[in-house]
């Protein structure tokens, strides 16, 4: 993907890691900064989207939280509808729910059972690319309602967490790598 050649810098200017949040070991990507900076955002939403133009992308699946705030934008630009995707309970209409593992427990997410039509073509959009559980998870709800998932769009991904590997590298994008 060809980026505006600032824009990593710019990012990297911008962005903070917070030590030990949510919990100790853990380095945490504050992108507020960014999110602060309307022109910057607005530069992350075209680079995260670009990937995606021409590709008849007709929803796009946001994962909690901050892939709502990453996610809404970018179908705007898509010219395409927002699901979002939440943490089970969250949502008030009839839902399906994907339990996945991690490393310190169970998690799951869940989407409304009418939120992606039969061949729909889907955008997953988060602002962080981990391990990748969440967003595979995300990946088998859109599958199970019938979706084809055409790619996966992240603000920064961790590559030695490998989570692009349980993606499918093909379909992973992401504007910084770390």
């Amino acid at each position: 993907m060809s980026l505006d050649p600032t824009l990593v810098s710019d990012l990297q200017a911008v962005l903070r890691d917070v030590p030990d949040f949510p919990k100790p070991g853990i380095v945490f990507k504050d992108i507020t900064p960014m999110l602060a900076d309307h022109r910057l955002f607005g530069r992350v939403v075209t680079a995260m989207s670009a990937p995606f133009r021409g590709q008849h992308i007709t929803k796009v699946v946001g994962v909690e939280s901050r892939g709502f705030l990453l996610g809404a934008p970018i179908a705007l630009a898509l010219e395409a509808g927002f699901v979002p995707a939440r943490k089970p309970g969250k949502l008030p209409h009839k839902r399906i729910v994907e339990r996945y593992s991690l490393e310190y427990g169970a998690d799951g997410v869940e989407m409304h059972e009418d939120a992606i039509l039969k061949d729909e073509r889907i955008l997953v959009v988060d602002d962080v690319l981990a391990t990748g559980g969440t967003a595979d998870a995300t990946g088998r709800l859109v599958t199970r309602l019938g979706g084809q998932i055409v790619g996966y769009s992240f603000l920064i991904t961790l590559d030695f967490l490998e989570g692009a590997k349980r993606l499918g590298p093909d379909k992973v994008t992401s504007v910084l790598t770390f």
